[in-house]
């Protein structure tokens, strides 16, 4: 499961992540904790859980949350194959 948290660093913001090589830096906290929720949602796609922790100015932490991967697609919903015109 990853994890992802939302830190101030000095004057900055930054989103860590052990899915990501670097850590992304922004201005505002309320960008930080967007870009967070979209990385969450993107390492959850690949099939597990991830947490996100969003840390407050003081260190502490001020919202944690679990981002599941998305449910399978039934097979009904599936895109039927292309007819295999070789057979033909």
């Amino acid at each position: 499961m990853h994890t992802i948290r939302v830190v101030p660093v000095e004057d900055w913001w930054v989103v860590r992540s052990d899915g990501i090589d670097n850590d992304l830096m922004f201005k505002s906290g309320a960008r930080a904790e967007t870009a967070a929720k979209r990385l969450a949602q993107a390492l959850a796609a690949g099939g597990e859980p991830v947490k996100l922790h969003i840390h407050a100015r003081d260190g502490s932490v001020a919202g944690r949350f679990l981002c599941p991967p998305p449910p399978p697609t039934p097979r009904s919903e599936r895109r039927e194959r292309a007819p295999d015109l070789a057979a033909a």
